[in-house]
């Protein structure tokens, strides 16, 4: 009987073919088809020869795994935005409203996507306004849980003597107005997702208990020492840098890391500008529906200003925005329906620049109509910027990414004044009380 030679202390670093490795098993098979015994030592060969056809194996395996996913991640850099928006589509991505090519936005949604089939808890953060609870929405839609409880908590508007009560439940009589049992939030979600709004607004009492929660998956009401298990996944979402917190003493750091295994960033809406135009239309066509009317239209001046302005407030400001605009307007809503804190003067408004075909002579050549086309737009985008802006020229360079000497040079080139802007937008501080 044959058996191999015993393999050294020290395997190999390059992994061996797939058909040396099936030839080394056959040869250990055909060692043990005739013998009605083996003595120890062969049975020890025979264990240390099988241990290292498992390590060739699992070598082997790693190897194939990285080539793969190396290929797989070299593949989808090569995609376009578009390319990437439309592939999450394409793969029946449930996702309630429109969204644009943004490459964070893509990002966060496809780290949403491959985080939904799984338990693993998902921190959303992003400014207020951003989606932070649409896009817990969409990760509980396009897990395992679809059909189970969505439940949303606001850690933020429960008073700190009732939180506990409000996440776990209470046994009747366990303080004073309870005056039956009731369950809790997780209880109420058990089976499918609880959204943790505002997490950062969580007192420290609140937060040793949700820790415990995420460790063993039990809770217990308030007032009862019974142990009640519960399956919920949980999402929070927080417009507050809880790494800050933590380092201040305000957030438990060992809940953060909890938290956060996934966490998805949401970029704000004025580094979404291309999604602005597509918002646009989707909201006016969900105000309609809810007003029962038909869809306003926008004046080519209100069309301007709303694709240029920052939106401090984000998506629920240009939400907020579209009702407003077709609640108040008839059929056509102009500058005079938005909100008075944001609207430019009239003076600043009045002057609207000469675009189109019309605008371009008829006797010139290609070239120089695409000139004149180009200058015209540029001049547009200008005007946009200033009317949202509030004609200040550091902003409007800082916005797009520009020196402020080679804004104020094309201000002059297509005799524009700031000062002809200023006060067509509310001050700083007027616009951070939308947020």
């Amino acid at each position: 009987m044959k058996i191999l030679d015993e393999p050294g202390t020290e395997p190999a670093q390059s992994s061996i073919s797939y058909g040396a490795l099936l030839e080394k098993i056959e040869i250990m098979r055909s060692s043990l088809r005739w013998p009605q015994s083996l003595e120890r030592t062969q049975i020890q060969k025979l264990f240390n020869q099988t241990n290292a056809l498992r390590d060739e194996v699992m070598r082997l395996s790693r190897t194939e795994r990285f080539l793969t996913a190396k290929s797989r991640s070299a593949g989808e850099a090569k995609q376009t935005l578009t390319e990437r928006r439309q592939a999450l589509l394409d793969r029946q991505f449930r996702f309630e409203g429109v969204f644009g090519d943004n490459p964070k936005l893509i990002e966060a949604l496809e780290i949403a996507e491959k985080a939904a089939p799984t338990d693993l808890p998902v921190l959303i953060d992003g400014e207020s306004g951003t989606g932070k609870e649409l896009m817990a929405k969409v990760i509980h839609a396009n897990g395992d849980r679809t059909e189970a409880p969505f439940v949303t908590v606001n850690c933020g508007a429960i008073p700190d003597n009732l939180i506990e009560s409000e996440l776990f439940g209470h046994k009747k009589g366990s303080f004073t107005g309870a005056s039956a049992d009731r369950a809790g939030k997780f209880e109420s979600a058990n089976g499918g997702t609880i959204f943790l709004d505002e997490i950062g607004e969580l007192p420290l009492a609140g937060q040793v208990k949700l820790l415990r929660v995420l460790q063993s998956n039990e809770i217990q009401r308030v007032g009862s020492d019974q142990v009640i298990k519960v399956d919920a996944r949980i999402v929070a979402a927080t417009n507050r840098r809880l790494l800050e917190l933590c380092g201040q003493g305000a957030f438990r750091e060992d809940l953060y890391y909890r938290l956060s295994i996934i966490q998805v960033t949401l970029p704000p809406l004025r580094e979404r500008r291309d999604e602005i135009p597509l918002l646009i239309d989707f909201l006016t066509q969900e105000a309609a529906e809810r007003l029962g009317r038909e869809p306003v239209r926008l004046s080519r001046r209100l069309d301007r200003f709303l694709n240029g302005y920052d939106y401090p407030g984000n998506i629920r400001e240009l939400r907020n925005m579209m009702f407003r605009l077709s609640c108040l307007a008839g059929a056509e809503a102009d500058l005079e329906h938005l909100p008075e804190h944001i609207r430019p003067s009239t003076r600043t408004a009045a002057a609207e620049p000469a675009v189109g075909a019309a605008s371009v002579p008829e006797d010139v050549s290609l070239t120089e109509a695409k000139r004149i086309a180009s200058d015209a737009a540029e001049k547009r985008f200008l005007e946009a910027g200033l009317l949202a802006t509030g004609g200040n020229v550091t902003k409007l360079a800082q916005r797009i990414d520009m020196n402020r000497a080679h804004v104020q040079t094309l201000l002059k080139k297509h005799g524009l004044s700031s000062k002809d802007y200023r006060g067509s937008k509310a001050d700083n501080g007027a616009g951070s009380r939308i947020r």
